[in-house]
C-alpha cells in the first residue's frame, strides 16, 4: 500500500533557537554604523533614546506574544491576520514581509560583499563580485534545505559570533568611559527626536520574523511569546550600553564612519578595530543567513494556506524543508543582489514593517472576541490592562508612517498594489481550475 501519510516540517527549533533568530535578525550591520547617526541627532541624549525606544518596542513585541500564543503553525503575522480579518488582508501581511526579506537579504548581501572588500579588494565587482554573492546564497539555501536544526545551528553560531566582540567592546570599554559626555545638555530638537526615534524603531525592528517558523517549534505556544519578549529585552540592553561606551569615549563620534571600530582602537589598539570589523561580518554573515530561513517560510506559510500555488508549499521528502519555497527565495534574492534593483525594492520596508505591525496587533484584539474562539486557540499568555498596550503599540507603529519619506510611500503603495494583483490573478486561476458539477 503507498504511502499516503502527509508530509509536515519537522519541529526541532526551542525557545533559545528562536531567540537567537530574532536576536540575529534585530543586531544586523546597523548597529556597528547606528552610534554615529543617533549621536549626529541626539547627542548626550542618545543612549536614553535607544532606552525608550526599545521600552517602545517591548510594547508591540508583548502584543505579538499575546496573539502568536494561540497559533502552533508557519507563517506568525499572516496567519494572525488571516483568522482575524480574512484571506485578502493577510495576503498583503505575507506577501510584503516575503518581499522585504527578498529585499532585505539581497541588501545585507552587499554589505557582506563590502566588508570583505576591506580585506580583499577585488570580491566587489565583476566576476568575482558575482562569483561571492553567487556562492554563499548558494552555500545558504543548501543548508536551509538540509534542515532546520542544521539552519538554527548555523544562524546560534553567527549569533554569538557577533554579539561576543560587542560584549568585549562593552565590558572593556566602561572602564574608559569618560561619564561628563553623557550629561545631557539642552533637549535636541523634535525634528531631531524624531528622527532619532524613528531611525531605533527601524534599527530594532526585524523581531516580527520570530513567530514565522512555529510550524517547526517544538512548543511554539510557549517559546514564541518567551523568544519575543526575550529578544527585545537583550537588544535593548546591549544597544543601549553599545551607545554609552561610543558616545563615552569616541570624541567626534557624530562625524565617524566605523564609530564602533574606532572607538575600540581607542582603548584596545588596532586588535580590538580588527575585533569589530570581524564582528561586523559575523552580523551580516548571521542577517544572511535569518533572511534566507525567515523568508523562504513567509513564501511557503502562502502557499500552505492556499493562497499561491502548493509548488511553493513543497516539503523534501528527506529533510522535510520547504524546498521550492528556499529555492525561490534564495534564486530571487541573486536577481536583485546581481542587478542592484534592491536598492529601490527596500525603500518598500516601512510599508511593510508598518503593516505588519498594526495587522498583528489589531489581531491580537480582534482574537481577543468571543466570537474568534471557535477559529484559534486560547492564549498561552496574555498581555495586562487589557486594551492598552496594543493600542498603543498600533500608536507607535503609526509613527514610522509619519516619518517616511514619498518615496518610502510611493514604493510602499506600488508593492502592495503589486500583491493585490497577485493575489487576484491567484483566486482567479484557482477558481479556474476548479471543474464544474
Amino acid at each position: 500500500m503507498a504511502n499516503t501519510e502527509r508530509l509536515t516540517l519537522k519541529r526541532e527549533l526551542g525557545k533559545w533557537d528562536l531567540t537567537a533568530i530574532g536576536v540575529n535578525q534585530v543586531i544586523g550591520g546597523a548597529v556597528f554604523a547606528l552610534p554615529a547617526a543617533l549621536a549626529a541627532n541626539a547627542g548626550a541624549w542618545s543612549p536614553w533614546m535607544v532606552a525608550a525606544v526599545g521600552v517602545a518596542s517591548m510594547l508591540i513585541a508583548l502584543s505579538f506574544a499575546e496573539v502568536s500564543s494561540r497559533f502552533e503553525g508557519t507563517g506568525g503575522p499572516y496567519l494572525y491576520t488571516r483568522a482575524a480579518f480574512g484571506r485578502f488582508p493577510a495576503f498583503e501581511v505575507g506577501w510584503m514581509m516575503w518581499f522585504t526579506r527578498v529585499a532585505s537579504w539581497a541588501s545585507v548581501i552587499n554589505v557582506l560583499v563590502s566588508s570583505l572588500g576591506f580585506y580583499w579588494p577585488s570580491v566587489t565587482a565583476g566576476a568575482p563580485r558575482t562569483l561571492l554573492i553567487t556562492s554563499i546564497i548558494g552555500v545558504l539555501a543548501i543548508i536551509n534545505i538540509r534542515g532546520i536544526r542544521q539552519s538554527s545551528v548555523v544562524v546560534n553560531v553567527l549569533t554569538v559570533g557577533k554579539l561576543v566582540p560587542l560584549t568585549i567592546f562593552i565590558v572593556a570599554g566602561i572602564f574608559f568611559v569618560e561619564w561628563p559626555r553623557l550629561e545631557p545638555g539642552a533637549a535636541p530638537s523634535l525634528a531631531q527626536f524624531s528622527a532619532s526615534g524613528l531611525l531605533l524603531i527601524f534599527a530594532l525592528g526585524g523581531y516580527e520574523v520570530v513567530p514565522v517558523p512555529a510550524g517547526e517549534t517544538r512548543n511554539p505556544r510557549r517559546d514564541v511569546p518567551f523568544a519575543l519578549i526575550m529578544t527585545i529585552a537583550i537588544v535593548t540592553v546591549l544597544t543601549t550600553l553599545v551607545q554609552v561606551v561610543a558616545h563615552g569615549t569616541l570624541p567626534g563620534l557624530a562625524s565617524s564612519r566605523t564609530p564602533l571600530a574606532d572607538s575600540a582602537a581607542l582603548f584596545l589598539g588596532a586588535a580590538g578595530a580588527a575585533m569589530i570589523t570581524m564582528g561586523a561580518v559575523f552580523s551580516t554573515s548571521g542577517n544572511n543567513m535569518g533572511q534566507a530561513l525567515s523568508g523562504s517560510r513567509n513564501l511557503f506559510a502562502l502557499a500552505e494556506q492556499g493562497d499561491l500555488p502548493h509548488f511553493f508549499g513543497r516539503i523534501h521528502p528527506a529533510f522535510r524543508t520547504p524546498v521550492n519555497a528556499i529555492l525561490v527565495t534564495a534564486g530571487i534574492s541573486l536577481m536583485l543582489a546581481l542587478s542592484g534593483t534592491f536598492q529601490s525594492m527596500a525603500q518598500a520596508s516601512a510599508i511593510s514593517r508598518l503593516l505588519v505591525y498594526v495587522a498583528t496587533c489589531a489581531s491580537m484584539l480582534r482574537l481577543r472576541n468571543s466570537r474568534c474562539s471557535d477559529v484559534v486557540k486560547p492564549a498561552e499568555f496574555t498581555v495586562p490592562f487589557g486594551p492598552v498596550i496594543p493600542v498603543a503599540a498600533i500608536a507607535i507603529a503609526l509613527t514610522i508612517l509619519a516619518g517616511a519619506t514619498s518615496l518610502q510611500l510611493r514604493n510602499g503603495l506600488a508593492a502592495l498594489a503589486a500583491g493585490a494583483v497577485l493575489y487576484f490573478v491567484a483566486v482567479a486561476t484557482h477558481k479556474r481550475s476548479i471543474p464544474n458539477p
